[in-house]
């Protein structure tokens, strides 16, 4: 796929993701105990064998440009090789902010028309799966398609959340796209778009053109495609294989779950996932350690943890550290967090460097109390701990919390907070 110019979709911050993403765009937030989401993404293109790409990033991106650098951990590096990182620039008549995602490209075309490819890939940064791109590759060139579009099967009572489509099957392969709906309301359609794009150069950079001299939202889904049908030969490509989602918390915190167990649905060594072992310290970090009476249940722990406590159904990142007598269940704790003697941890994602003071009690209680200020992002139970959180000892805090980054143990005002609140 030497032919093949890639852009990555990196740039959104996507509120969803609360506290998460205030510091960094989704694509960044750490997952799965050492990655980022966009490993995802960098690593599927280096399994295809594109070898130019170009990242698209906006919103804070000092994590994104960190952790990417020239693409040298996904082999992005060489006299016809590369990864560059494209930001938005203002002060010019022309050039602004990134108003969409199809205003990100156009922002970009004179270095995407640069590289001559025979077809651009556009695809998103922010989602977990694992693909070979070159099968799509050849069913959009046998079909001699002007967009091939990735599409996952899903129940057709999920589309309002997704921008789905109808195909006019041909066989294994997909279909003809004869309908488009960017998040209806409601729809009969089962086919929801990955946000994976292969164009015919020369149709994207019309179509590009023509969108930034109308007043529409600047989106692929939202007005390109659909006014591509009945005008251009759009192909829907099947795929089935894992595909995780990861714009809510609960999306994001299941799909950390799907990891666990003892046929997880992410097969990381089968995937052969990369990351950057520079960022964070990730290859100078020790060898976790594990004390003979501590207890580990279905959990992954990484390097430089140290576990005292239980860990059960959860997941440590680097540099974690569980205290005797500490219990923490279906978690994800980010680098360098400690739980302290006697603290319990249930349904908890905590940011990095937070600390859990003793005889904590976090994530206990009701869970039918969603969150008060933001009950559509947080209801299910799932408690946030933003970054550099330090939760004074013996604090009660339930269900649906979220706790702004970098308060310290003055900032509570309250020995114990019930479900649902918003602590800032």
């Amino acid at each position: 796929m030497k032919d093949v110019f890639a852009l990555i979709l990196a740039g959104g911050r996507v509120d969803e993701l609360s506290v998460l993403t205030l510091s960094r765009p989704k694509s960044a937030v750490p997952f799965g105990g050492m990655y980022r989401v966009i490993d995802f993404s960098l690593s599927n293109l280096m399994h295809s064998g594109v070898e130019t790409v170009g990242v698209l990033s906006q919103y804070r991106s000092f994590s994104l440009i960190n952790h990417v650098g020239v693409g040298a951990w996904w082999d992005f590096v060489g006299r016809d090789r590369g990864a560059t990182m494209l930001l938005p620039s203002t002060g010019h008549q022309a050039s602004d902010w990134y108003k969409g995602t199809a205003d990100a490209v156009y922002q970009n075309i004179e270095f995407i028309a640069e590289q001559d490819a025979d077809a651009v890939l556009v695809l998103s940064g922010d989602h977990v799966y694992s693909m070979h791109y070159g099968p799509m590759l050849a069913v959009h060139r046998e079909k001699d398609a002007d967009l091939t579009i990735a599409f996952a099967p899903i129940l057709p009572s999920q589309s309002s959340r997704f921008g789905v489509a109808e195909l006019d099957d041909d066989g294994e392969s997909g279909g003809w796209v004869t309908d488009y709906l960017e998040k209806p309301v409601e729809s009969n359609y089962g086919w929801a778009s990955m946000t994976i794009y292969l164009f015919k150069p020369k149709v994207l950079f019309r179509l590009l053109e023509e969108s930034a001299q109308k007043n529409t939202s600047h989106e692929f889904g939202k007005s390109i495609i659909p006014e591509m049908l009945g005008k251009y030969n759009v192909y829907g490509y099947k795929f089935d294989g894992y595909w995780g989602y990861t714009r809510t918390i609960d999306e994001y915190w299941q799909t950390n779950m799907d990891m666990l167990g003892e046929q997880p649905k992410i097969d990381l060594s089968a995937w052969q996932v990369r990351t950057n072992l520079d960022h964070d310290r990730l290859r100078d970090r020790p060898p976790a350690h594990v004390q003979s009476h501590a207890r580990v249940i279905n959990s992954m722990i990484h390097d430089g943890c140290q576990v005292d406590g239980e860990v059960e159904n959860s997941i440590l990142f680097p540099g974690v550290k569980i205290s005797r007598g500490a219990r923490v269940r279906n978690s994800v704790l980010f680098f360098d967090s400690v739980v302290e003697p006697g603290a319990r941890l249930e349904k908890t994602i905590a940011d990095f460097d937070v600390r859990i003071g003793a005889g904590c009690d976090v994530g206990g209680g009701d869970v039918s109390v969603a969150n008060r200020d933001y009950p559509q992002l947080l209801s299910s139970g799932t408690t946030l701990i933003g970054k550099g959180v330090e939760l004074p000892p013996e604090l009660k805090l339930g269900t649906n919390c979220i706790v702004a980054p970098e308060l310290g143990p003055d900032d509570f005002a309250s020995n114990g907070y019930e479900a649902g609140m918003t602590i800032r």
